[in-house]
């Protein structure tokens, strides 16, 4: 593979991976870019060269410098150097790579007043309270989750969470199908 080539796949595939991290599908990035949508899946995919005139709109919407998505030296290969992104009250950090099939995220969230929407979806979820406490909500059931402990369950049971009495960070595992339900619309 040529350098240029190499370069270009890493690119992508932090452009990628940054957009789906935030939670942003690629019309919240088209918004953020003035980019069509379409040119930004043709640049992920490979079907439009990137240059500068891609790069910097892309680097700013994405709020990471043009150094975060150029450079190809170091360790990238096996350390991962989370960076934040926030989306409606709850801050994430992606902990694993986009190409893996198991997708690890801290979250910090929140307490808000508003009760969140439950959701459903194919997969598994796994969480682990490292600080505060969340209300886990399983369909009816309302179960809190204290620091130090875990919950696991099977997500085709509508569920959500929420913070109580403060913030709380959590560790969080699911695979791809949760992955797509949990980053892309910011909420359990």
């Amino acid at each position: 593979m040529t350098a240029r080539v190499d370069v270009e796949r890493i690119v992508r595939t932090r452009l990628r991976s940054l957009r789906t991290t935030l939670g942003l599908s690629l019309d919240d990035l088209s918004a953020r870019t003035n980019l069509s949508p379409s040119t930004i899946s043709r640049i992920e995919t490979g079907k439009r060269s990137i240059g500068l005139d891609v790069l910097l709109p892309l680097a700013s919407g994405l709020q990471v410098g043009l150094d975060a998505l150029l450079d190809v030296s170091g360790d990238d290969d096996v350390v991962i150097r989370p960076t934040p992104s926030e989306v409606e009250g709850r801050t994430t950090w992606a902990l694993s790579r986009p190409e893996s099939s198991t997708v690890a995220v801290k979250t910090r969230v929140e307490p808000t007043a508003a009760q969140p929407q439950q959701r459903v979806h194919p997969g598994h979820d796994w969480l682990f309270v490292l600080s505060g406490r969340i209300l886990l909500l399983l369909g009816e059931r309302e179960v809190t989750v204290e620091a130090g402990e875990a919950a696991e369950f099977a997500t085709m049971t509508p569920h959500a969470f929420v913070a109580i009495d403060g913030p709380a960070e959590l560790l969080m595992i699911f695979d791809r199908d949760g992955q797509r339900a949990h980053v892309h619309h910011g909420r359990d």
